[in-house]
């Protein structure tokens, strides 16, 4: 584990499987999920929302049972939370990051993420990690191809990393502007053959791209037949970036999330990396207006459902297959002692016992990547007013 009030540079999949495998026995556990996106450092917008989930963790303290000895170890967790992520050199490059704390284990794990569902901050007697492990195969596998007319370069993207495939290139003709091989001298006998001479060389310089690129989408094609992959992500200097698109295979056509410029003589695996995931991420944002949009549709059918309260309960009966959440919205309820399900007043969980929750919608989360239901965050601000808190497709009536 991480030294106490310090971190070091891991592999994500390393740290999951220490933070897997711990057994906090009576201790419990400070878990933190960040967005750290521009937006969300201008001004230290990040901190405070860390505060004020700090300000709620302890406030309900009581009500959640904690012995005294609990409540001290997690104030003093989160006062190292707070004066970590006050130092914005300790926050990494990424858009996301996860920290998990527990002082008398001598836990303190930073995990930079690409993203993360929404701020939180809570509080259990073990690490919340479902969302660090869904991360990998929520994000999926993609392919980047940084190409223009002669070279080509193919990168494997996944959610923490870009790596590099083998180069392709194929022979070019340089791209020099044509020259009349006649010259001045026999000026007024060659236009003819000087138009000839030029159109071929312009109809030879098309070939060879056209050639180029169907040897790129080929090897494309032969690559997701090998490994299927999630997306696509096409990109080339200027607005070569989409010149290959015609020629791909419709299977992997189907998969192109997007284009971005990048330039396949200079791009690093970094550069990669971030392109690739801003081209995800305005990919996604459409997808969130398609998603909502379904909901809409299906809510007169019964295939769906549109509020805090219903989506609870589809939840607790497994009935949900996407859980859409307004990425905003904070919503205070109850867990019931024995069946756990979340719920929004104490009532609702008779007989059962009623234990307070901070935030049911970031519980609602937790429960459902625990039933592997897929999420959405809806941050776009016309598909997020379509949504009352929490909302769902469902796989049953």
């Amino acid at each position: 584990m991480s030294r106490r009030g310090g971190t070091r540079a891991d592999d994500p999949q390393a740290q999951l499987e220490r933070l897997s495998a711990l057994r906090p026995g009576r201790h419990l556990v400070v878990t933190c999920y960040l967005k750290v996106e521009p937006r969300d450092r201008t001004r230290g917008k990040y901190l405070i929302k860390v505060k004020n989930r700090r300000k709620a963790v302890l406030e309900a303290a009581d009500a959640a049972g904690w012995t005294r000895a609990q409540r001290d170890a997690v104030a003093e967790d989160l006062s190292r939370l707070e004066d970590y992520l006050k130092n914005p050199g300790n926050l990494p490059t990424t858009q996301g990051v996860a920290l998990f704390l527990c002082g008398p284990l001598d836990l303190f794990e930073v995990v930079p993420l690409p993203r993360v569902f929404r701020s939180r901050v809570v509080v259990d007697r073990s690490p919340l990690i479902r969302e660090l492990a869904a991360l990998e195969d929520e994000f999926g596998r993609l392919v980047t191809v940084v190409a223009d007319r002669t070279t080509a370069r193919v990168f494997e993207v996944s959610a923490f990393a870009a790596t590099e495939l083998a180069p392709l290139t194929t022979s070019s003709t340089r791209g020099k502007r044509f020259t009349n091989p006649v010259g001045s001298r026999g000026r007024r006998y060659s236009s003819q053959i000087a138009t000839a001479g030029e159109r071929s060389y312009h109809n030879r310089i098309r070939q060879e791209k056209a050639r180029h690129y169907e040897a790129v989408a080929q090897a494309l094609f032969q690559l997701h037949r090998q490994h299927p992959v999630h997306g696509v992500v096409l990109a080339g200097p200027g607005t070569e970036a989409r010149a290959i698109e015609p020629f791909l295979h419709p299977y992997v056509a189907g998969l192109v999330v997007g284009s971005a410029r990048l330039n396949p003589k200079t791009a690093t695996d970094a550069e990669v990396l971030a392109t690739t995931l801003e081209v995800r991420q305005a990919f996604e944002r459409e997808s969130e207006r398609r998603r909502v949009k379904e909901m809409r549709d299906a809510l007169g059918t019964g295939w769906a459902i549109n509020g805090v309260a219903a989506t609870l309960s589809a939840l607790a009966r497994g009935q949900v297959r996407t859980l859409l959440v307004d990425a905003d919205a904070t919503v205070p309820g109850f867990r019931c002692g024995e069946s756990g399900r979340l719920v929004l007043t104490a009532a609702d969980c008779r007989p059962e016992d009623a234990n307070p929750a901070i935030d049911v919608v970031d519980d609602a989360i937790e429960e459902a990547l625990h039933q592997r239901v897929q999420v959405d965050m809806v941050y776009e601000p016309g598909a997020r007013r379509a949504i009352d808190g929490l909302a769902g497709l469902l796989r049953f009536r």
